[in-house]
């Protein structure tokens, strides 16, 4: 059975300010999601489900997914601030969806197999895809059996400022703990620090582990994020910055174990624009891998 990726991509128009700022920075104006939806297609992955808002599905259809016809069947899913569990109302006051695993429950009408989990805005990669497609296809004789790329640190920096990385610690080749680290950036010798909850600065090895949020997971992921979400929100439903991240579901199940994840290295260096000086640099390293041969002239024609 084919594994599905499941693209969370519901951001996308407020983050550009548009969908017509999807910033097109390969020679021929393809976006990183262009370079994900090849790579997966490439890899062996069989569907793409699209997690995105109401208010710009039409465009979307329009400027984004017609390119994909003919390549891969695609579905779309909306996450809205309203889509919630029976029994529950969204604040008024509240601006915006409720995070990550908010967006994958949004997929679960549409993925009945072994998914993958991506950003829309985050370069992986092919081999990534790869390694993930490949342990998604195993099977499997268990719930709770999951997976996801772990990337080295040093291979995930800006040199435009400070990131936010899911620092990982690992036993046995499986996920142990995951930590959201913020201010993660180089110090005046170049090594890598962040700041800890209490402050202090800390030093992370070039070679530690972390999550760029490529996740795999199999359908029974959605009915324990559906149980979480209700507890969630029986605890947060009045607070209008709470998020649902991925990361809270991950460790708790891990800690209960009702789960295991294993941790898949990658030599892939991720790339993104978390800054406008991230802009030049993205360009150039797309047109070198064009130039080398990694990818062909136009990914869709």
């Amino acid at each position: 059975m084919k594994p599905t990726l499941l693209v969370l991509a519901a951001g996308m128009g407020s983050r550009y300010g548009g969908l017509k700022q999807l910033d097109g920075l390969g020679p021929n104006g393809e976006t990183i999601m262009d370079y994900s939806i090849f790579d997966a297609i490439r890899s062996g992955f069989g569907k793409i489900v699209f997690v995105i808002r109401h208010d710009f599905e039409n465009e979307f259809r329009e400027k984004v997914l017609s390119k994909y016809d003919g390549h891969i069947a695609v579905e779309v899913v909306f996450q809205e601030r309203d889509s919630l569990p029976e029994g529950f109302t969204c604040p008024a006051e509240r601006t915006k969806p409720w995070g990550t695993n908010h967006a994958i429950l949004m997929g679960k009408t549409a993925v009945n197999e072994p998914f993958a989990v991506i950003n829309a805005d985050d370069f992986y990669g092919h081999n990534t895809f790869e390694v993930m497609a490949q342990e998604l296809m195993r099977q499997r004789e268990r719930k709770g059996d999951y997976c996801m790329v772990g990337f080295k640190v040093g291979n995930t920096m800006s040199e435009g400022g400070k990131v936010s990385r899911g620092v990982c610690s690992t036993k046995n080749g499986l996920l142990a703990t995951i930590t959201e680290r913020t201010s993660i950036g180089y110090n005046a010798k170049g090594q890598i620090i962040y700041d800890d909850e209490h402050g202090n600065k800390q030093m992370l090895d070039p070679n530690t582990p972390v999550s760029m949020n490529m996740w795999g997971f199999t359908p029974d992921y959605f009915d324990y994020s559906q149980q979480f979400f209700v507890e969630f929100l029986e605890q947060n439903i009045d607070n209008l910055k709470a998020e649902y991240f991925i990361p809270t579901i991950v460790n708790r199940l891990i800690t209960s174990g009702e789960a295991t994840v294993k941790v898949m290295e990658t030599n892939s260096k991720w790339f993104g624009v978390t800054y406008p000086e991230d802009r030049p640099t993205v360009i150039a390293k797309l047109a070198a891998l064009h130039a080398e041969g990694a990818y062909p002239e136009r990914l869709f024609n």
